[in-house]
C-alpha cells in the first residue's frame, strides 16, 4: 500500500516522460528547428506537386527543395553537435556530475538488447519466452552454488529489547540517498523518497518500525531485479554478462538504518588488517603498509614471501546460516539480528532483460548485491576467517608482526620463508573451506622479495 501510494502520487505530481525517439513523424530532436521543419515541409509539397503535374519545372523544383532540405538538416546537426561538444567540455571542467550523467544517458539502452541467447546445451534460442527462461536458469544457478554449506548455528532465545527506529534516523538516511538511481521491483525512485514531507517520512518510519517489531519485511524488500550487463565476447552467451541487482529503495533505507546500528557494535572487534568497507580506510593504507614492510625488509636483507589470494565469487558464496553465527559472535544479537535475518528469510530475484521479466526464483546463498548491509556483513565474515587462520608466521615490522593484509575479499598472506607461507596458506584455505568459501587457484599468485633468486612453490 505504501509503495503503490508513493508511485501514484509521483505520477500525478510529475507526470510521465517518454524516453527515446518518437514514431509517427513527430521527431523530438535538438536539430529539428523551425528552419529544418519548413525546408522538409517544402520538399514534401514539391514532391506532391511533381506527382500531380509531372512537368520538368515541377521536377526541377523538387530537386532544389530536396537539396535545400538535406543541406538544412546537415547544418542543423553540425551546429547541434558543436554546441553539445562545447557544453560537454565545459561540464567536464566545472560540473563533472552533469558530465557523467550525460555519458550514462547516452549509453542507456546498450546494456543488454540481446534477442537471442545460447541455452545451456549450446542451442540458439530466439523466442522471447525461451530467452527470458534461459536468463532465469543462468542466474538461478549462479546465485545458488550447490557446493556451499549453510549449516545454521543454534542460538538461545535472547530477551533483549532494543529501541524503536526513530524518524530522525530515517530522515537522515533518506537525505543522503543519491538521485538518478534505478528503482527496484516496487518502482520507487530515490527522488520520490527525498521529496517526502514530514507526514510521508513519518509513514516510512512507521513502516520500518512494523518490520523491526514483527521481524518480517514486505516481499518487495526481499525481491531483487537482476539486470544483465554485457562485459565482452559473444553477446549470445550468458557468461559474458555480469548481473547487477536492483533493490527496493524503502528496503534499502531500512537496511541502512540497521547498518548504522551494527557498525558501532562490530567495528572495535574487527582486526586492523582489514581496510575494506571501513570509514577512513582504503586501498592506499594497505599499499603504504606493504610498501613500508618491503622497504624495511630489503634494507635489512630479510626475505618476504607473499601470496595474493583470490576467492571465487566471494559475496555470492557466503553461507547465511554460518553468517548468523558469526554475527552473534561479534555481538549482533536479539532484535537487531532478527531484523537482518528478515531481509534474507524469503530472498528471491527475477531477471529483467530487453523489457521482459522472468519468473521469480529463490536465492538461498550469498549476500544481497546492492544492499547497504552487505559490505559490513562481509567484512565481519572475512574477519573471522582471518582471525581463526592466524598462526605464528608473519614478518616483523618494528614491534609488530604482520601476517596478512585484507581489503574486503582481497587477501595477501605474508611470511619470512616459503615453509611458513605454505603453513599460513594451508590454514587459511582450510578455514575458507570450513566457512563455505573457495580459493581461486588460477587467480591467486605468489611473490618473493629477496636479494637472491628463489622459487616459491605453494599448494592449496
Amino acid at each position: 500500500m505504501f509503495s503503490t501510494s508513493i508511485v501514484e502520487a509521483a505520477a500525478r505530481s510529475c507526470g510521465r516522460k517518454v524516453s527515446g525517439a518518437c514514431r509517427g513523424g513527430n521527431p523530438r530532436t535538438r536539430w529539428w528547428t523551425p528552419e529544418v521543419r519548413d525546408a522538409v515541409k517544402l520538399k514534401k509539397e514539391s514532391y506532391r506537386a511533381l506527382l500531380a503535374r509531372g512537368t520538368p519545372e515541377a521536377a526541377d523544383g523538387y530537386r532544389k527543395a530536396k537539396r535545400a532540405a538535406a543541406q538544412a538538416v546537415v547544418e542543423a546537426k553540425t551546429r547541434v553537435w558543436v554546441e553539445f561538444g562545447e557544453a560537454m567540455e565545459e561540464d567536464y571542467r566545472s560540473a563533472s556530475r552533469k558530465f557523467w550523467q550525460t555519458i550514462r544517458r547516452l549509453r542507456r539502452g546498450k546494456q543488454c538488447a540481446t534477442n537471442t541467447v545460447y541455452s545451456g546445451s549450446g542451442e540458439l534460442l530466439t523466442s522471447t519466452g525461451d530467452v527470458v527462461g534461459r536468463w532465469k536458469e543462468y542466474f538461478e544457478d549462479l546465485l545458488n552454488p550447490t557446493a556451499t554449506s549453510s549449516i545454521e548455528e543454534v542460538e538461545a532465545e535472547v530477551s533483549e529489547v532494543d529501541s524503536s527506529i526513530t524518524q530522525a534516523e530515517v530522515t537522515e538516511v533518506v537525505g543522503k540517498l543519491l538521485g538518478g538511481r534505478a528503482p527496484g521491483v516496487d518502482e520507487i525512485r530515490p527522488e520520490y523518497l527525498k521529496s517526502l514531507d514530514v507526514q510521508g517520512l513519518s509513514w516510512l518510519t512507521r513502516l520500518c518500525n512494523i518490520a523491526w517489531r514483527s521481524g518480517t519485511v514486505p516481499l518487495d524488500w526481499q525481491t531483487g531485479v537482476v539486470v544483465p550487463l554485457f562485459k565482452k565476447g559473444d553477446r549470445r552467451m550468458c557468461s559474458n554478462y555480469r548481473g547487477i541487482t536492483l533493490l527496493s529503495l524503502p528496503g534499502k533505507v531500512y537496511s541502512r538504518v540497521l547498518e548504522r546500528r551494527i557498525r558501532p557494535i562490530v567495528e572495535p572487534r574487527i582486526q586492523e588488517e582489514q581496510c575494506g568497507f571501513r570509514p577512513g580506510r582504503g586501498t592506499l593504507d594497505q599499499l603504504y603498509t606493504l610498501h613500508r614492510v618491503l622497504e624495511g625488509s630489503w634494507e635489512f636483507a630479510q626475505p618476504v614471501h607473499m601470496c595474493f589470494v583470490d576467492l571465487e565469487k566471494a559475496f555470492d558464496r557466503v553461507p547465511r546460516g554460518i553468517l548468523w553465527g558469526v554475527l552473534r559472535e561479534y555481538g549482533v544479537r536479539g532484535p537487531l539480528l532478527r531484523a537482518v535475518r528478515s531481509l534474507y528469510d524469503r530472498s528471491r530475484s527475477l531477471v529483467r532483460i530487453a523489457g521482459s521479466k522472468s519468473d521469480l526464483f529463490q536465492v538461498h546463498v550469498g549476500l544481497r548485491q546492492g544492499c547497504p548491509l552487505s559490505p559490513v556483513l562481509f567484512i565481519i565474515f572475512m574477519d573471522r576467517i582471518s582471525r581463526r587462520s592466524q598462526g605464528p608466521e608473519g614478518v616483523r615490522f618494528g614491534d609488530h608482526r604482520i601476517s596478512s593484509l585484507l581489503f574486503a575479499d582481497d587477501v595477501v598472506l605474508l611470511a619470512s620463508s616459503n615453509l611458513d607461507l605454505q603453513r599460513a596458506l594451508g590454514r587459511f584455505a582450510a578455514e575458507c573451506e570450513a566457512s563455505g568459501m573457495r580459493i581461486s587457484t588460477s587467480k591467486s599468485e605468489a611473490m618473493v622479495l629477496d636479494r637472491k633468486k628463489v622459487v616459491c612453490p605453494l599448494r592449496v
